[in-house]
């Protein structure tokens, strides 16, 4: 086969004509099994020529995407170099061997294994997609996969494997590739799309108890509760060493723990909890004897079964005398707070991604294919073990204006599905404002997870704020489960076809400067672009804005339904109740009106909101486990008319759904009305209300002439009025 071209001590190995596998061993052994981050190396049928021996090349190799010229010899720079046929480099379009850690190169990054501690932007490492159009990607360090013991095995030598990423600024098409390469993310269960309640705080179970049935007669729905390390027993007697390694529920705090297991899970709940597993199991654990039988430990000098997840004997212990016994009691996945750092030679893989593989994999087996975990990144690959744990986050407007980049970048590495400590997890100050906006954002992030420390000040109960901030969050909170139709269709997308939930505005818009300038911005789903606020109010507003950029198109406010006029930069100035949401003319968006419902089953009533004033349609795909239903809705403008069409082969979609329809106009008269409204309250004179109208009927208006009539009014002395009228400026501009 032509695509493989092989010689002495050298393999490259064409997947897809943009591509390209680049190995070197001086053994001449080249390895074909998977390693812990490429899965599958023959997908495609490229069309290659290959040229042997001529104009001075050992070889050459052609696709549509590049042409390899290799030299003979040890890889270098001199030795081997590819032109790239979609490149966008300033000066060259060619890769030399060895240069992708050069500064120069547009990489677009990726991700990192954690946030813990950081306070605002951090470096991240590199990912897949460049600017430059070509990127590489280092497997060679990676541990081999053994399907036959279902283990990982380090290298035998010091080899090249690396893979070359070809496709321009097609950056779909290279992360499409690349979830080929290295497998796909796992379907998330719904009920993992919802709210999550965490806290690190030593909750007793009548106190629990207590919280959950406040959020449920307030309605504010909560799907997945988070029980921290205090569950398990953490004062123990010091010859054991540190508490933070436990398994044994602390029976002070949670006298019959089985049935709050069971009680969460009737009133609607799935349950995780926090482990810290470095330690092993040790003597005061309550299943400590059946370990200790299994793994031959000798009781009488309490010896411990030390951590060893690459041991086979441990790991069974591991799982069926401790994780299994505690899911059978209730727990359903398990938050993985490994913090003890990486391997210690290079012979031992990262413990990470040990827990990382071994957990989701058991956990997905249990649970007939729902599998999930909470954990940490761990590299390449790591994708296919969902969810991610950004870490311990510091409280601070550094923290959260930082989050929404982070997270729509890390789809450059594959990574889709971080969580993030939504509000903060530790220091900082008691700020409702910020922890109203942190939540905003998580709303539209992949998973809404509220999370804090056990500080008096730091708890996300949307009662501990003022009213306004308790309304708002409290709305927020639903409107997350609201939209689970939507989140579980982008789901879906990602997992068939590779399209994260949150992307980065560049994939939709490679050649636009706007597109990579917009840090904050992103897409959530296929209908919604989001630029959250991530920066207090002003002064002079009284409130705060993001800036947004709204590409070409005709474009609605989600929240107030105004109308705006794309391929404009604009200041997107909100009140604290509401954030920067869009969707195009004609948009669908598919919602779940009985959101207090237990999202493990499929939603008995659907609501279509149609923002109107063109067709459209838009296919919601819904699952439970991997049976799958899709509902096709069309949006006629000239009926103003809804049809569907479902495709529900395994009957999965309950019998008497219902479906309603919510349709959302232009709202500009009701703008105008409202503009005179407040002009009036606001007890402006006479002459400064005729400058205002001037002002906003001008369409040459520029912003600094509306900060001069702004002044004026702070030095009438009428400050109550200027949130009136900058919210009507910048709620009118379109």
């Amino acid at each position: 086969m032509n695509r493989v071209v092989v010689g002495k001590t050298y393999r490259f190995t064409v997947i897809t004509d943009y591509l390209l596998r680049i190995e070197e061993d001086d053994t001449g052994k080249f390895e074909d099994r998977p390693t812990q981050t490429v899965l599958n190396r023959d997908f495609d049928e490229p069309e290659v020529g290959v040229l042997r021996n001529s104009n001075g090349h050992e070889v050459e190799i052609d696709t549509k995407g590049f042409h390899l010229y290799y030299d003979g010899g040890n890889f270098s720079a001199e030795s081997l170099y590819i032109d790239i046929k979609k490149a966008y480099s300033v000066y060259q379009n060619r890769w030399y061997f060895g240069e992708d850690n050069d500064d120069h190169q547009q990489n677009l990054l990726g991700t990192v294994r954690t946030l813990d501690h950081a306070n605002g932007a951090i470096p991240l490492d590199k990912g897949i997609m460049s600017r430059d159009g070509y990127s590489y990607l280092d497997d060679s360090k990676s541990f081999i996969y053994q399907q036959e013991s279902d283990s990982f095995k380090a290298r035998d030598n010091l080899v090249t494997d690396g893979y070359l990423f070809c496709y321009g600024r097609n950056y779909q098409k290279t992360l499409t590739d690349f979830y080929q390469l290295t497998g796909p993310t796992p379907l998330l269960p719904r009920f993992a799309l919802g709210n999550w309640w965490s806290r690190y705080y030593q909750y007793t179970q009548a106190g629990y108890q207590s919280l959950m049935r406040k959020f449920d007669k307030k309605k504010v729905p909560i799907n997945v509760s988070v029980l921290d390390m205090d569950w398990h027993k953490v004062d123990i007697p010091q010859k054991f060493g540190s508490g933070w390694t436990g398994y044994s529920w602390n029976t002070e705090l949670f006298p019959e723990h089985q049935k709050l297991l069971q009680w969460l899970h009737d009133d609607g709940k799935k349950v995780t909890v926090n482990v810290h597993p470095a330690a092993g199991i040790r003597a005061f654990e309550d299943v400590y004897p059946a370990v200790a039988k299994d793994l031959e430990l000798n009781v009488e000098k309490n010896e411990p079964a030390t951590f060893e997840l690459d041991n086979k004997k441990f790991r069974q212990a591991y799982f069926n005398d401790v994780h299994h016994k505690l899911e059978d009691e209730g727990i359903d996945f398990w938050w993985l707070d490994w913090q003890q750092g990486l391997a210690k030679n290079a012979k031992k893989m990262d413990p990470l991604w040990l827990l990382n593989y071994y957990h989701f994999t058991d956990n997905d087996r249990r649970t007939n294919g729902n599998g999930l975990i909470l954990s940490r990144y761990a590299g390449p690959g790591s994708h296919r073990y969902p969810l991610g744990f950004s870490g311990d986050s510091v409280i601070s407007w550094k923290s959260l204006d930082f989050q929404p980049y982070f997270t729509a970048t890390a789809a450059n590495i594959g990574y889709t599905w971080w969580s993030h400590d939504i509000g903060g997890h530790m220091h900082g100050d008691f700020d409702g404002e910020l922890a109203t906006r942190w939540l905003q954002f998580g709303v539209f992030s992949p998973i809404n997870r509220l999370h804090s420390s056990n500080n008096t000040f730091s708890g996300k109960e949307p009662w501990n704020y003022r009213s306004d901030f308790e309304n708002t969050q409290e709305e927020f909170m639903r409107l997350r489960t609201k939209l689970v139709p939507y989140i579980d269709t982008a789901n879906y997308k990602t997992h068939t076809e590779g399209i994260p939930l949150v992307k980065p505005l560049y994939y939709d818009y490679p050649e636009k400067a706007e597109a990579y300038a917009m840090k904050n911005e992103y897409f959530f789903g296929s209908e919604m672009l989001i630029s959250p606020i991530t920066s207090p109010h002003d002064d002079k507003t009284q409130m705060a804005y993001s800036k947004t950029w709204l590409p070409s198109g005709d474009w609605v406010d989600y929240f107030s339904h105004l109308r705006y006029r794309g391929d404009t930069v604009i200041k997107t100035y909100r009140d604290s109740n509401t954030i920067p949401v869009f969707v195009r003319l004609g948009s669908l968006i598919v919602t779940n009106p009985d959101y207090m419902n237990d999202l493990e089953n499929l939603p008995t009533n659907i609501q279509v909101e149609v923002f109107a004033g063109r067709d459209g349609s838009y296919e919601m795909v819904e699952h439970l486990g991997d049976k799958i239903a899709k509902t096709l809705f069309t949006w006629n403008e000239l009926e103003e008319s809804l049809k569907w069409i479902v495709n529900d082969p395994d009957n999965i979609i309950p019998k008497y759904r219902q479906i309603s329809l919510k349709t959302h106009h232009d709202n500009r008269r009701a703008v105008d009305k409202e503009f005179n409204n407040r002009l009036q309250r606001a007890y402006i004179s006479f002459d400064l209300k005729q400058q205002l109208s001037d002002a906003f009927n001008d369409e040459k208006y520029k912003y600094a002439s509306f900060m001069n009539l702004i002044n004026t009014l702070e030095n009438n002395d009428l400050r109550s009025s200027l949130s009136e009228v900058a919210y009507i400026r910048h709620s009118y501009n379109s």
